[in-house]
C-alpha cells in the first residue's frame, strides 16, 4: 500500500512539473502571439498612410506620340 502511494506521489510530481513547462511554454507563447498581432497593426496602419502611386492609371495615361 505504501509503494502505490509513493508511485502516486511521484506521478503527481512529474505531472505538476510537466504542467508547469507546459504554462511556461504557454505564456511565452501567448507574449509572442501578441507582439506578432501588434506588429500586423503597424503594418496594416503604413500600408493605410501610404502616398497615392505616383503611376497613372491606363485610362489617364496620355498615347504615345507615335500612336
Amino acid at each position: 500500500m505504501e509503494d502505490k502511494i509513493t508511485d502516486l506521489e511521484i506521478r503527481l510530481t512529474h505531472q505538476e512539473a510537466a504542467i508547469e513547462e507546459i504554462n511556461t511554454v504557454l505564456l511565452k507563447q501567448h507574449s509572442q502571439l501578441e507582439s506578432l498581432i501588434a506588429d500586423i497593426q503597424i503594418l496594416q496602419k503604413q500600408l493605410r498612410d501610404m502616398s497615392e502611386s505616383n503611376i497613372a492609371d491606363q485610362s489617364q495615361e496620355t498615347p504615345p506620340p507615335h500612336y
